[in-house]
C-alpha cells in the first residue's frame, strides 16, 4: 500500500475524515489526471466500498464518501491495484491544463516538482498544518486566480524571459506581492516562507507572518551571493530555532511581540473543508471546449460537485468511444476530458447533458454551493440538493455571476465556509435564511425545509420587480436589505 503522510484534518487516502455520512477520502493523482479506465475502476470501487457518490471539490480534488474504517482500507488497496499514485504532503497545486495549454506563459510542472522536493528535503510536511498550500500557476486558459494559497507563484513574461511573481496570503486578486524573480529564487522564497509558518505552529498561515518577516522574504532575491541570507535574525522576544536541516534554512525566524501580523483574510476555510478554497467564479469557467492545438479538451461540471458513480461511469465510457485519452480534475468542480476531436466535443457534451451533468458555464447550478444534506448526511437537517435543483429551475435569473447561493444542511457550512449574500441553513427550526454571512450565523428568518425554494422564489420575484437597469442581483439584494429579504423569504 502507498505510504501517505498524515496531515491532521486533511482526508488523505490513508487518513479518512469522519463526516455525517461516514468516512471521506480525498485524492489527487500524482500524474495530474486519470486514464478513462482508471476513473471507471475508481467509480466501481466507490460503489463497492462507499455510498457510490463521486465528488469533485472547489479546488479540483476527487472525493469518495460513505466509507467505513474497513471499506476505506479496501478502497486504498484497490486504488493501488489500479496503479493510481496519489499525491501526499503539502499541496503544491498546478492548473488542470498545465503543460499542454498552448496559451500558458510557462509550463509550471518543473517548478512545482522542484518546490515539492525542496519542501520534503526541508522536513516541513509534518510541521505544517493540513490547510497550508502552494500554487504554481503557468497562466493560460484556466489560470488559478480564484484559489487561495499561502504562497502563489505565477508566471509573468519579462524582458529577460519568463519570471515568477511570488505573493502570499490570498488569491490572485488579494495576495500580497513580494517579488518577481527567477524559478530558483521563487522556490527558495517559498521554502523560506513555509519555514516561517512552521515556526509559528500547525495552525499558522502566511497571513500570520509579521511585516518584518515579509520584508525579509521580499528582499531575498537582492542578496548576493545567494548563500548569504537577508537579516532575519530574531529580535527581542522572537521565536528561535528553525529546524529542518536544509541548505535553505535561514537563521532563527520569528516575530517580535510589538510587531503587527498580517490581518486574517475573510473567508478562510474551516478545518472541516478543503484548505483555502474560495467559492469565487474562476477567471474562466472550466466548463466548455478548450483548444490544445492538435486536440481539444472538454470541461464538464458535476452539479453541486457531486454525481452518482454509475452516471460518471457511463459518461466516461462514452468519452472512451469518442477518443478521450485522459481525464483531469479542475477547480470549480469539473472534469476535463482530453484528446478529443472538434466533432467529438459537442457529441460528448450532449451525452453529458442527458446524464444530468453541467455542460454550460452559464448553468445556474454553477452558482449554488450545496453540501449532501439529507438523506445522504446524518448531520443534515434539510434536503439541500433537492432545494438547490428547484431553485436552479425556478429562480435561475437570481443566480447571475455576482453571487453564490449557499445551501447548507447544518451550521458547519462544509460546502462554502465563507460568507455569501444568501445562505440557507438547516437546523431544528427548519431552513433558516442568513443574509451576508456564513452558515454559522444567526438566521434572519425561517420557513419549513421542504418549502425553502418557494421562499427564495419570493426573493427572486422582488429582484425582478425592483432591479435597476444594469444592476447585478447581488447589488439589488444588498439594496433590499437583510430585514426586507427575511420578510420576503418568510411570507411567500
Amino acid at each position: 500500500m502507498n505510504a501517505f503522510s498524515r496531515r491532521g484534518a486533511c482526508p488523505a487516502l490513508s487518513a479518512p475524515m469522519q463526516t455525517g455520512d461516514g468516512l471521506l477520502v480525498r485524492l489527487n493523482p500524482v500524474a495530474g489526471g486519470l486514464s478513462p479506465k482508471s476513473l471507471i475502476g475508481l467509480c466501481e470501487s466507490a460503489l463497492r466500498h462507499g455510498n457510490g457518490i463521486m465528488e469533485v471539490t472547489a479546488r479540483g480534488s476527487l472525493q469518495i464518501r460513505g466509507l467505513t474504517a474497513a471499506s476505506a482500507r479496501l478502497l486504498a488497496a484497490e486504488v493501488d491495484a489500479l496503479g493510481i499514485e496519489v499525491r501526499s504532503g503539502v499541496p503544491v497545486e498546478i492548473g488542470p491544463l498545465a503543460g499542454i495549454d498552448p496559451q500558458e506563459i510557462a509550463d509550471p510542472l518543473p517548478l512545482a516538482e522542484r518546490v515539492r522536493m525542496a519542501i520534503e528535503e526541508a522536513g516541513l510536511t509534518q510541521r505544517l498544518g493540513p490547510k497550508v498550500s502552494v500554487i504554481v500557476d503557468g497562466g493560460g486558459q484556466l489560470a488559478m486566480d480564484e484559489l487561495m494559497a499561502d504562497v502563489r507563484l505565477a508566471a509573468v513574461q519579462a524582458t529577460a524571459g519568463v519570471q515568477w511573481s511570488v505573493s502570499v496570503a490570498g488569491d490572485g486578486r488579494t495576495a500580497k506581492l513580494l517579488a518577481t524573480v527567477d524559478a530558483d529564487t521563487a522556490r527558495d522564497i517559498t521554502v523560506a516562507a513555509l519555514r516561517m509558518i512552521a515556526e509559528k505552529g500547525r495552525e499558522a498561515h502566511t497571513r500570520d507572518l509579521s511585516r518584518r518577516q515579509l520584508g525579509s522574504l521580499a528582499s531575498w532575491h537582492s542578496v548576493t551571493p545567494p548563500s548569504v541570507l537577508p537579516d532575519i535574525s530574531p529580535a527581542r522576544g522572537e521565536i528561535g530555532n528553525s529546524a529542518g536541516g536544509s541548505a535553505l534554512a535561514p537563521p532563527a525566524i520569528g516575530e517580535s511581540r510589538d510587531e503587527r501580523a498580517i490581518s486574517p483574510l475573510a473567508g478562510e476555510m474551516s478545518g472541516r473543508t478543503e484548505g483555502g478554497a474560495q467559492e469565487r467564479q474562476p477567471s474562466k469557467s472550466p466548463i466548455g471546449i478548450f483548444d490544445l492545438a492538435i486536440t481539444h479538451a472538454l470541461g464538464i461540471g458535476l452539479p453541486f460537485g457531486s454525481m452518482p458513480a454509475e452516471k460518471l461511469i457511463e459518461l466516461t465510457r462514452q468519452a472512451l468511444v469518442f477518443g478521450a485519452t485522459e481525464i483531469r480534475l479542475a477547480s470549480g468542480r469539473a472534469l476535463l476530458f482530453l484528446g478529443l476531436s472538434p466533432s467529438a466535443c459537442p457529441a460528448l457534451q450532449a451525452s453529458a447533458a442527458t446524464l444530468g451533468f453541467v455542460t454550460s458555464a452559464t448553468d445556474p447550478r454553477t452558482r449554488i454551493a450545496a453540501c449532501p444534506g439529507t438523506p445522504a448526511c446524518s448531520s443534515g437537517r434539510i434536503a439541500t440538493r433537492a432545494i438547490a435543483e428547484t431553485i436552479a429551475k425556478e429562480s435561475a435569473d437570481l443566480l447571475d455571476a455576482s453571487l453564490t447561493l449557499h445551501i447548507s444542511g447544518c451550521a458547519k457550512g462544509c460546502a462554502h465556509p465563507g460568507s455569501t449574500v444568501l445562505t440557507l441553513v438547516g437546523d431544528e427550526k427548519g431552513a433558516g435564511l442568513v443574509v451576508d454571512g456564513t452558515a454559522k450565523a444567526l438566521p434572519a428568518g425561517y420557513r419549513p425545509g421542504y418549502d425553502a425554494a418557494r421562499g427564495v422564489a419570493g426573493i427572486a420575484e422582488a429582484v425582478r420587480e425592483q432591479r435597476h437597469p444594469g444592476e447585478t442581483a447581488a447589488a439589488c439584494l444588498t439594496r433590499l436589505g437583510a430585514a426586507g429579504l427575511a420578510e420576503l423569504y418568510r411570507r411567500n
